[in-house]
Parts: structure tokens; C-alpha cells; sequence
């Protein structure tokens, strides 16, 4: 049976929990992995591992958290003058499809993309990953 979105909400909550030792009500959809909850590259690895067994899934490297973004970031096709480019905008959304830039787009200045990667960037790619599995 599949599961909800608020099953998988719950779910990745947890995992986050567990991964980032924060509390519960921290973990809400638009909380930003990295400012909001503290997380550290290292601490990436480790979300990895713990939603690959909490929902019997793989995850490619580098497909949830891509590693290669800092070659974005110094490229000048993608980033001018600190602000991404449309050509940015672009590799950013091949490379995060599960990420709701909205925000992002209406002042897309590259020190703000963590705020790309949230609770509710990994509900999505979680979802994804089992509707296609």
C-alpha cells in the first residue's frame, strides 16, 4: 500500500529527528536543512543512509543532496555577479526536479540556495522515489 504524503512527512521527520538531533517541531515542511536545522555535509550522508531504510529505497549519490553544485556556483554561464543566472536557474531545476523554487526565483542570489534544500524538498524526492519504485 502506498503511502500518504503526511506518511511520509511523518516519516522524514523522524529520520531528520534522529539524523540531526533537533526536536520534532523544529522538522516543519519549509524548515531549510542546513540554517534552520543545523545541518552539515557530514549530516547529509547520514540522511541518506537513514531514508534509504526507513523507506526501503535507494538513492543514487549525489541525486537528493547534488555534490557538483559548487561547479555551478563558479561558473559564470550559471552565477553573474552573485545573482544565478537563467541558464543557472535552469541546471538548478535539472538537477533539484523535486524542489519548489518559487522563492528562490524572486531573488535568485546564489548564497540563498540553501534555502532550496528543506523538509519539504526531501518529502517530495521521497515521494517521487516511491511512486516510481
Amino acid at each position: 500500500m502506498a503511502l500518504s504524503r503526511d506518511e511520509i512527512y511523518t516519516k522524514v521527520q523522524g529520520v531528520l529527528v534522529d539524523a540531526l538531533g533537533v526536536d520534532e517541531e523544529e522538522v516543519t515542511p519549509a524548515a531549510t536543512l542546513k540554517d534552520d536545522l543545523g545541518a552539515e555535509s557530514i549530516d547529509y550522508l547520514d540522511i541518506v543512509f537513514r531514508l534509504e531504510k526507513a523507506f526501503t529505497i535507494k538513492i543514487p549519490r549525489g541525486e537528493l543532496f547534488p555534490e557538483d553544485l559548487e561547479s555551478v556556483r563558479n561558473d559564470p554561464t550559471y552565477v553573474n555577479a552573485g545573482k544565478v543566472t537563467p541558464a543557472g536557474m535552469a541546471e538548478f531545476k535539472r538537477r533539484m526536479p523535486y524542489t519548489d523554487f518559487s522563492e528562490f526565483e524572486k531573488d535568485p542570489m546564489v548564497d540563498k540556495a540553501g534555502m532550496l534544500l528543506t523538509v519539504n524538498t526531501i518529502v517530495n524526492y521521497v515521494e517521487s522515489k516511491l511512486a516510481g519504485a
